[in-house]
């Protein structure tokens, strides 16, 4: 009887494994999404550069290829497309960096008025509304707000002694991303050629796997850019007609707001309106405009931008777009946030080749 049942036992091993892992094309695309995440988790903090100039690298292969379709050489749309991408960069650090971190500063230089004024208004709630709130309830929750933007302030002091520490890094990859993402552009074909030769030789469902999750994560990354560029240059030209402190900050965040669906516009909520409320009030016709633009910039994002941008991406159940955030970015950060989508095509390619592998172990054609 304790044979039958072991017997059994063994057969149900077998006839799972044989359900997720069915011939050796699996088993070697198994091992290669194993191999790399345990490389990336593990190796993430010594070789953060070197990840970071391949997914950049990545992401400017497409602008590489448009320009080889021109009948250009592949060395020089690579030198275009780095300088180009050397153009934007300085931008970035001498022009936009400089005016949001000034813009910045000051907004935070006056957060003591912000509280004050906001503890005024507060204070008035147990008058208007006494049946609701007492004056005591709003005392306490004052006292606990403080508390946690003194808690806040210590934390972000302590930030700051570190910041030399962050500057060396910020110096290192200044320089050593550039370049390796240079040359990974420029030898493209060779490091495939010397990577391919360690991948198992049954490599067919790998293969179109990765055709699948290059397709669908170009088309989602490249629109994600432009989407994140059409933001700031719409809400930055609406938010300086309409006379808006700290335009260029706030549109910086518009913008950004992008990279992370659907928390990233109720984040940015607050800072946009909390600035034209205290800067206005809410009874003002100013308020009322701000208002205005910013849930028809949002509305215009939803319903036009994002169906024309991401019209060949991958569709998302929300909830698996909001886990992957939540998962991704809690393991890398900042990187796992804005790749977090990317990751989870990844999943989601897997999952649908996973199904149609033959179960008689046919390997298909080899690449």
């Amino acid at each position: 009887m304790a044979n039958q049942t072991q017997f059994v036992n063994a057969e149900f091993f077998k006839n799972g494994l044989q359900r997720f892992l069915p011939n050796s094309q699996a088993v070697g695309l198994a091992s290669i999404l194993v191999i790399s995440f345990v490389l990336i988790y593990y190796l993430s903090d010594l070789l953060m550069p070197v990840f970071v100039s391949i997914v950049l690298a990545f992401l400017l292969e497409g602008l590489v290829e448009k320009i080889e379709k021109l009948k250009v050489s592949r060395w020089l749309a690579v030198c275009l497309v780095f300088v180009f991408s050397m153009t934007c960069l300085v931008f970035l650090l001498f022009y936009l960096l400089p005016i949001v971190s000034e813009q910045a500063v000051e907004l935070i230089q006056q957060i003591p008025y912000i509280i004050q004024r906001a503890q005024s208004e507060i204070m008035r709630l147990p008058k208007a509304y006494p049946q609701f709130i007492s004056e005591r309830k709003i005392s306490e929750l004052v006292f606990s707000v403080q508390k946690e933007l003194l808690t806040y302030g210590q934390k972000m002091l302590s930030i700051s002694a570190a910041s030399v520490v962050g500057l060396v890094s910020a110096l290192i990859y200044l320089f050593l991303v550039p370049m390796m993402v240079f040359f990974f552009l420029k030898d493209k074909n060779d490091l495939i050629d010397w990577f391919v030769q360690f991948m198992p030789k049954d490599r067919h469902l790998s293969v179109r796997v990765w055709r699948e999750i290059d397709e669908q994560i170009g088309n989602y990354v490249h629109g994600k850019f432009a989407e994140v560029f059409v933001l700031w240059a719409v809400s930055m030209i609406t938010f300086s007609i309409l006379g808006l402190d700290y335009a260029m900050l706030l549109s910086v965040l518009m913008g950004l707001q992008a990279i992370i669906p659907y928390v990233g516009a109720t984040l940015v909520t607050f800072p946009v309106l909390g600035v034209a409320y205290f800067q206005w009030g809410s009874s003002g016709d100013d308020f009322m405009y701000v208002l205005i633009a910013y849930f028809t910039i949002q509305a215009l994002d939803g319903v036009v931008l994002v169906p024309l941008l991401f019209s060949e991406a991958v569709n998302l159940h929300p909830i698996a777009i909001i886990v992957a955030i939540l998962f991704f970015g809690g393991l890398w950060g900042f990187w796992g946030v804005f790749l977090a989508i990317p990751l989870a095509t990844v999943v989601k390619a897997v999952l649908r080749a996973w199904p149609s592998i033959d179960d008689s172990g046919g390997g298909g054609q080899q690449v």
